[in-house]
């Protein structure tokens, strides 16, 4: 009796160290991913001006909208179905998921490229190298999440480290050129030095032949995280286009260069509920009634480093050391650390709220919370710009996220309550 007292709590420590070591490798590879980007965002901003620097944020977001595409049809599915499993299966899993965002990256490169010529002007050059960048860029985050799902997070760290190692050359040689297309071309380019070590770490080739059977076996889910996905950085792309349209490309690198500052929050906030989604899933299995607590956790904790870090901005930003960050965009971009920080504390709750919902597999409920909070970004963002310019933009965020925060955590509410009768009927015969 008293041995068994003895040895039942013992396993609740191993299983919190299990997945704070996860979480851990989860957060240290968002860090090397955060700080490569936000070298890269500040190296470019410093290198380029403003103006040039709105053309670079425009591929940029439209790149972000081709991740999420490939991740809503290739990688969420991986991991929702696949975290956890035997070998084989994660290697047959895996070889067709890749396969797809490879795919993805092909046809919407072929589509940026198209788009690139059509267009012309300063931009379209942009959009020409982008659509060279995009299938290695697609496949090197594909290779990221199928270590998440088997719990080799080092693998990704690694992965990530690499990439970030590549870059400095490229960016140097890029800046010798001093064009737009030089950096996006230096920065698709340590991507595949990323890539093809991936392929060297896991020994699986993409397998392009099961691309419309990954599809067909995902549809009930692919689909759904799809839209999701993509009216997520579909809106952000619609804001920056439409700012662009109304303030001026200036303004577009304005608010790029506040989210600049903001920088690891945002990367943070982009990978770490695709990492958490896994422990999620772990606590609906033991005791559903926690993960609103998890969640909560999780988002809180985000929010609360997102407000210490926009505290840190203010306080030790003086336009001497913005400029040397940012150069002449720090001149536009400092009034945006507000309502950037308001933004991300935002944003960490939606976060917490979302890996919840991935993790009950509510995927109309999240698909609806997504397309709610979309429309109220875009809104927001577009009013606000009409209004006031970049900065009238990013407080019509902020207010916009903080009402997609209530519609997101009404729904895991929701959800949540409707799934505890679940694990007692699958008990019955």
């Amino acid at each position: 009796m008293t041995t068994g007292r003895h040895r039942k709590p013992a396993a609740k420590p191993s299983g919190l160290r299990a997945m704070a070591g996860r979480l851990s490798w989860g957060l240290g590879d968002q860090a090397v991913s955060s700080l490569t980007n936000f070298a890269v965002g500040i190296y470019v901003a410093r290198e380029l001006g403003v103006t040039a620097f709105g053309v670079f944020s425009l591929a940029w977001v439209t790149y972000g909208v081709m991740l999420n595409v490939s991740r809503g049809l290739a990688t969420d599915p991986l991991m929702v179905r696949f975290s956890g499993v035997d070998t084989g299966v994660w290697r047959a899993a895996v070889a067709r998921s890749s396969a797809t965002a490879l795919a993805v990256g092909a046809v919407a490169g072929l589509v940026s490229v198209l788009f690139g010529i059509v267009v012309g002007g300063s931009v379209g050059p942009a959009f020409v190298a982008l659509g060279v960048i995009l299938p290695p860029l697609l496949l090197q985050d594909s290779w990221r999440f199928a270590f998440f799902a088997s719990g080799e997070g080092q693998k990704s760290f690694v992965n990530d480290a690499l990439w970030g190692v590549a870059m400095i050359p490229a960016m140097v040689l890029a800046a010798l050129h001093g064009s737009v297309v030089a950096f996006l071309l230096a920065w698709g380019g340590a991507a595949a030095v990323a890539a093809g070590y991936g392929y060297l770490q896991t020994g699986l080739r993409p397998s392009l032949d099961g691309v419309r059977s990954w599809l067909r076996d995902q549809r009930d889910l692919g689909p759904r995280y799809l839209v999701e996905n993509v009216s997520n950085s579909g809106g952000s792309q619609i804001r920056m286009y439409g700012l662009g349209a109304i303030a001026g490309l200036a303004a577009v690198g304005t608010v790029r260069g506040g989210e600049l500052l903001l920088g690891p929050f945002l990367a943070v906030l982009m990978g770490l509920a695709y990492v958490a989604v896994p422990e999620a899933a772990r606590v609906v299995r033991r005791n559903v009634r926690r993960l609103t607590t998890f969640c909560l956790v999780l988002g809180g904790s985000q929010a609360l480093a997102a407000l210490l870090w926009g505290g840190a901005l203010l306080l030790v930003l003086n336009d001497h050391l913005g400029e040397l960050v940012l150069g002449d965009v720090w001149r536009t971009a400092q009034a945006m650390i507000i309502p950037a920080t308001l933004s991300v504390f935002n944003a960490s709750f939606i976060g917490g709220a979302a890996t919840g919902l991935r993790a009950l597999g509510a995927a109309r409920r999240s698909m609806r919370c997504q397309l709610i909070a979309s429309s109220l970004y875009v809104i927001g963002g577009l009013s606000g710009a009409a209004i006031g310019g970049a900065v009238g933009s990013g407080w019509g965020v902020a207010c916009a996220t903080f009402a997609g925060a209530f519609v997101w955590w009404s729904q895991l509410h929701v959800a949540a309550r409707a799934h505890v009768p679940v694990p007692e009927e699958s008990r019955t015969p």
